[in-house]
């Protein structure tokens, strides 16, 4: 029972990292109806930005900054900086296809193309070396009935529960999460309403990217060891994660990102590790065969 628990607990951090990147998918989605695959790559560029912006501010002397500190201002920074990687991808890539009116298909060919140009980029201009994010946290753990938990673990779950709650107030209770869904609804009246529609979608693409910044400096934080691919395979499992919650809902992105890790872990710690990708996408196949939509999806009609 004691493994069983701790098992519990790892999914839960485990699924807090493909929750935060799947919610990042279903915004960009249920705005715009575009899968941003570069979105796992974002995801990386977090980390990085991350290690390098806790490494300068520890390295000024001068500041006298605590570890503490570091880690309160880095925070911000790194998701400020990493919501400028995705804004300029929406500004360069994907708005000149939008305002063509180009197919999906090459839309999608784009953004598979960002992903490769932001992982290749890193290993041309950093290398192929591995980097380790500073402590800037000192790990204590916890032993509450034979399970134990970091506070590293603890601040990973509370803080992917604190993004989904704001998330979800922002996207329902808010002006600009009004002009989200109205953007989802029908994106060619929203001009004659006075609602400025790039305005909308940067915003959206600042929020996806930033809440992946956020995601990436947890795993760093978690997994110190960082290289350019660290998000191409996380990031198609959360993308599979949202697909399986119901692309497009806020509850949909985060129930899979759990789901779908709450299967990994237990299958590796119950069978051979080689079968955890197997058994996992097996039973989400079912889950799709079942409900093709989605857990939360909606079934939509178009007018022709």
């Amino acid at each position: 029972m004691e493994v069983f628990a701790q098992n519990i607990v790892n999914a839960l951090q485990w699924g807090s990292f493909y929750a935060l990147i799947a919610l990042g998918y279903t915004l960009v989605y249920g705005v715009l109806l575009l899968i941003n695959f570069a979105h796992g790559d974002i995801f990386m560029v977090g980390a990085y930005i991350a290690f390098f912006v806790s490494t300068g501010l520890l390295g000024m002397k001068g500041l006298g900054l605590s570890h503490i500190q570091v880690l309160a201002l880095t925070i911000p920074l790194t998701m400020l900086l990493t919501s400028c990687v995705g804004v300029t991808l929406e500004r360069i890539a994907y708005r000149p296809l939008r305002r063509k009116g180009a197919h999906r298909l090459y839309v999608v060919i784009t953004a598979l193309m960002c992903g490769l140009i932001l992982e290749n980029g890193n290993l041309a201009l950093l290398g192929a070396s591995r980097r380790t994010l500073p402590e800037m946290l000192d790990k204590v753990v916890y032993s509450i009935g034979g399970i134990a938990v970091t506070n590293v673990k603890i601040g990973v779950i509370f803080t992917a529960l604190l993004v989904f709650v704001v998330l979800q107030y922002i996207v329902t209770r808010t002006r600009i999460g009004m002009a989200m869904r109205a953007v989802s609804w029908n994106k060619f009246a929203l001009p004659l309403m006075g609602i400025p529609l790039d305005r909308v979608i940067v915003f959206t693409f600042m929020m996806g990217s930033g809440i992946a910044g956020l995601g990436g400096m947890l795993f760093a934080m978690s997994y110190p060891m960082l290289d350019p691919y660290m998000g191409a395979m996380v990031g198609w499992k959360a993308f599979i994660a949202a697909v399986v919650g119901g692309i497009g809902d806020i509850r949909g992105a985060f129930v899979g990102g759990f789901l779908l890790a709450f299967v990994e872990i237990m299958v590796a710690a119950f069978l051979p590790s080689t079968f955890r990708d197997l058994f996992a996408f097996s039973i989400l196949l079912l889950i799709m065969w079942r409900r093709p939509t989605g857990i939360f999806g909606i079934a939509q009609t178009t007018k022709i």
